[in-house]
Formats: C-alpha cells, sequence, structure tokens
C-alpha cells in the first residue's frame, strides 16, 4: 500500500491509500472532495473505500463529492459517529478490521476529541512498524482538542496508541507540528531530545511536511506520551502517571 498526501483546506491533510498492485485507492478524511478528485483521475484509479476518524466537517466535507463521481463506495466510520457522517455505511467498533487499498488494518477506538473517532492501524509486514491514520487524536508535540471527552478519555485513547510499535508512521490530519513542538519545550524544557527536535524543525522549510510522524520520535518528545517520565513529573509537580497528563490538559 503506499500513501499519498493531498493538502486540502487551510492546513488538513488528506489521504489517498493506492494498492499498488492495481488500479484501486481508498481515502482516508476527505475534508475537500476536489484535490482527491483530481489525484484519482491523473492516475486513473477507482475509488473502493472512504474511511473518516470522526464526524466533523474538515474530515467528511468532500464525502458527498466523492460519492457523485463513485456512487455505492463504503463509508466507514465509528458506530458513535452514526448520524454525524455523511453517507455512513459500515459502523466499526475497537478491534475490527477494514480492507483498503488491498490491505488490512485494525479499528482503534480513539475517543476525546469526539466521542466516536477511530484510528486505523495498518501494520507492516514485519510487525515492527506500520501506518495509523489517527485523525485528530495525536499531533507533532501534542494532543487533539478535549471536544467531547475528558482528559481520562483521552490517556486510555493515547495509552492505546502509545502500546503500537516503534516504527508506526502516524498520519495525523493537520500540519501543526512546528506550533506545538514549540510549546512542548516550554512544558518540557529539560528534553534534549525535544529542543533539537524543535531547532530541526525551526530550520526547515515551512512547506515541507512534517507528516507522517514516527511514533518512537512522539514517546521521547511528546509530553503527552512522558506521562510515566520522571522529570516531566516533577517539573510539573505530578506524581508520574495519569496525573501528569490530566495536569498536562489542564495547562494545554
Amino acid at each position: 500500500m503506499r500513501v499519498v498526501t493531498l493538502r486540502a483546506l487551510a492546513d488538513n491533510y488528506v489521504f489517498v491509500l493506492e494498492d499498488e498492485g492495481g488500479a484501486s485507492a481508498a481515502v482516508v478524511d476527505p475534508g475537500d472532495a476536489r484535490p482527491v478528485l483530481a489525484h484519482l483521475q491523473r492516475g486513473s484509479r477507482r475509488l473502493r473505500a472512504i474511511l473518516l476518524t470522526h464526524f466533523h466537517s474538515d474530515h467528511v466535507g468532500g464525502v458527498r463529492g466523492l460519492l457523485e463521481e463513485f456512487p455505492g463506495v463504503p463509508v466507514i466510520a465509528g458506530a458513535d459517529e452514526k448520524g454525524r457522517v455523511p453517507g455512513q455505511t459500515n459502523r466499526v467498533t475497537d478491534g475490527d478490521e477494514v480492507v483498503a487499498a488491498g490491505a488490512r488494518a485494525r479499528v482503534l477506538e480513539v475517543p476525546g476529541h469526539t466521542r466516536g473517532h477511530v484510528a486505523y492501524f495498518f501494520p507492516d509486514d514485519a510487525g515492527d512498524g506500520g501506518d495509523l491514520f489517527s485523525g485528530d487524536t495525536i499531533f507533532g508535540g501534542t494532543v487533539g482538542n478535549l471536544f467531547e471527552g475528558t482528559p481520562e478519555v483521552m490517556f486510555q485513547s493515547v495509552r492505546k496508541i502509545r502500546a503500537l510499535p516503534l516504527g508506526t508512521r502516524i498520519w495525523c490530519g493537520h500540519e501543526y507540528t512546528l506550533q506545538y513542538v514549540r510549546e512542548a519545550a516550554r512544558l518540557d524544557p529539560g528534553n534534549a531530545r525535544l529542543a533539537e527536535r524543535r531547532r530541526r524543525l525551526e530550520a526547515a522549510s515551512r512547506t515541507t511536511p512534517t507528516v507522517p510522524l514516527l511514533l518512537e520520535e512522539e514517546r521521547a518528545t511528546n509530553p503527552f506520551f512522558r506521562w510515566d517520565d520522571e522529570a516531566l513529573a516533577a517539573h510539573l509537580g505530578t506524581p508520574p502517571g495519569e496525573a501528569t497528563f490530566r495536569r498536562l490538559c489542564d495547562i494545554t
């Protein structure tokens, strides 16, 4: 499976998943149909599935336009997003499997940003990595806004993601990395790896995508993945563990 990154709206990413051995494709979180249709037309590919992480308009705004061009295509989203996602045909829950672009993914329920938020994990054959389409649950250096969840709910979602193989590539829904890595460096000033990450991002071109993120790097530099780090907890004045995660939610 090949992942093609398309820009949409102000700072959204749309991901086209292509079957390298055929002419089929799937799309994740099409906030705008136009770049997706243009890309499919250039490659003479037919859309076979639409995968949605959550119901927000900047992630589902292109669904109807895609269905006009490709009627009957399955629209897959979390069961708890029922009635909030246009054209939804398949309601998935934690542990379900979906097939897209010739590859098989496991569904992870990751509520917090919305109550029905899901992510899709396509493992590598070797088992040491994979591709995680995480919507707005994770960004570089932070987590998504808790619009329909609590810190306790998001903590469990991040724990689930943190347990994936270290080589996992995280395809998140927005280009926010520099902004939030700078904020992370303020929250975790003693983290040398994080300081180096900030310097690297600041030296890079602002047009260079930072996505996919790497889970190994998020575990080392994203404060929300480091709740059990004693130095970070001491800096925040909390015991290591969920209390540190809650404190991070309170101050960001």
